[in-house]
């Protein structure tokens, strides 16, 4: 947890309190955004502008001790405007291209990585829903209201990624399975 002492500096522009924050949130809102997005020009993309907007708008945190879950909705925030500029939500997903390439993991059981990398499998829309349902956990009525989608669409867009995701874990253990003579 970052020192209070450090975010009231923040919020007095102090340029080295700055510093010490972005390097202890940067980690944590690189893992966020990469949930969200591919490309690691838009990750860096996504977090300059989130860290611009924390260090300009930190005086519309109300509670101090928020502030990592503050920073990492800004985060998110970030890569929504991203991917809205991108992905049109409202898609059939009968029309979706799902990818069957899948790197191989060595492990029995899947790490938080290797279960990001078969999340990248999923299309964009549908990996945005589950991660802010999933994940961050909104509703889908939030889920809508971000989006510009109805609550049906990110239902469905949820069902879709969850049969996709359970299909890929699958085709991994048993994968592994097989490989490992199990």
């Amino acid at each position: 947890m970052i020192e209070e002492k450090l975010i009231i500096a923040c919020k007095k522009m102090h340029r080295e309190s700055q510093r010490k924050v972005y390097e202890l949130m940067a980690p944590k809102l690189y893992h966020t955004c990469k949930r969200y997005l591919k490309s690691e020009e838009l990750i860096e993309e996504a977090m300059a502008d989130a860290f611009y907007t924390i260090f300009t708008k930190l005086d519309q945190l109300k509670e101090i001790k928020a502030f990592e879950a503050w920073a990492r909705k800004i985060a998110v925030n970030q890569c929504l405007l991203s991917l809205k500029r991108n992905i049109n939500f409202n898609i059939y997903i009968e029309d979706m291209a799902f990818g069957n390439e899948i790197s191989q993991t060595q492990s029995d059981g899947l790490e938080e990585e290797e279960l990001l990398e078969l999340l990248n499998h999923i299309p964009e829309g549908c990996r945005t829903v589950f991660n802010l349902f999933a994940i961050e956990g909104y509703s889908h009525k939030e889920i809508a209201t971000m989006l510009n989608i109805s609550e049906g669409t990110s239902k469905s867009q949820l069902n879709v990624s969850r049969t996709k995701l359970k299909e890929l874990v699958n085709n991994v253990y048993y994968q592994n399975a097989i490989s490992n003579g199990k």
